[in-house]
């Protein structure tokens, strides 16, 4: 396969820091478009820690991108076994190039649009919770439903999920909440970063393009078509997400921690 993971000896190396050159320049630009990533990283592992009841809980990363957040976890809680999920070929070559051999971390391939995408995690015991950071809001709304659905079949009683992402209010509800929301995160951004000082999201994509090691990994994605369905998706209102965790059965809803419309969201599975 051609990227960053293949070879031993020096070209393993050469392919470890090439994917974590990748990765840091994922996240300065995930920082530049939330200011306030880390803090909500931190929040998301304090009520994992919190809430799991353990001090090895078994958690689901969805939608991990290169691991970031996976890895936070790891730091923080060492004993804990995270399952990074993701179907982006690009990203997840990046992660497991990053952190080979990372202890507890384990990245699955897999496409949470299909159903029973689950059964592919390959459980031996029913997870205490699933974690997201920006990412859930790209399916549309019949995909996240039926996301949430399955999540409940495989998360514990009380299992937590807890959800990191940019949920606005629905316009025609709450015009004004949903207008002040977007207002504190883009005047945050603002006063923490100038405009133009920081890659794009695009920009790092075109980036991507351009790196050779990277192009049969980025022809798979592109043929998987990630990113077709996100401008417009109601997975994107806070509404959504709140609708479908009751009707998969999770008996408390409500946000942990805010700035804004970037919030974290917290479903807790019924008994």
């Amino acid at each position: 396969m051609t990227g960053p993971q293949g070879g031993t000896g020096d070209s393993a190396q050469r392919g470890h820091e090439h994917a974590v050159a990748w990765i840091r320049r994922w996240d300065d630009q995930q920082q530049a478009y939330m200011p306030d990533r880390e803090d909500r990283f931190a929040a998301l592992i304090d009520a994992v820690e919190a809430g799991a009841g353990r001090p090895d809980p078994l958690v689901l990363d969805l939608g991990c991108g290169p691991g970031s957040l996976a890895v936070r976890l790891l730091d923080r809680l060492p004993h804990a076994s995270v399952i990074a999920v993701d179907a982006d070929p690009v990203l997840l070559a990046l992660g497991r190039a990053a952190w080979p051999g990372r202890s507890g971390l384990r990245f699955a391939e897999l496409d949470m649009r299909d159903p029973g995408w689950s059964r592919g995690l390959g459980l031996d015991r029913q997870a205490d919770a699933a974690v997201s950071t920006t990412a859930l809001h790209w399916l549309t709304q019949p995909a996240l439903t039926a996301l949430y659905a399955d999540l409940a079949a495989v998360l514990r009683p009380g299992g937590l999920l807890l959800d990191g992402d940019h949920l606005s209010e629905d316009e025609a509800v709450s015009p004004v909440l949903a207008v002040l929301g977007r207002a504190l995160v883009e005047r945050a951004a603002r006063r923490r970063l100038p405009a133009g000082d920081a890659e794009s999201w695009r920009g790092w994509w075109e980036a991507v393009a351009a790196d050779p090691a990277l192009a049969d990994l980025l022809a798979r994605r592109e043929r998987l078509g990630l990113d077709s369905e996100h401008h417009g998706s109601a997975a994107g209102l806070l509404r959504t997400h709140v609708d479908a965790l009751w009707a998969a059965g999770f008996t408390e809803v409500g946000t942990l921690w805010q700035r804004g419309e970037n919030r974290l969201l917290c479903g807790v599975l019924g008994g």
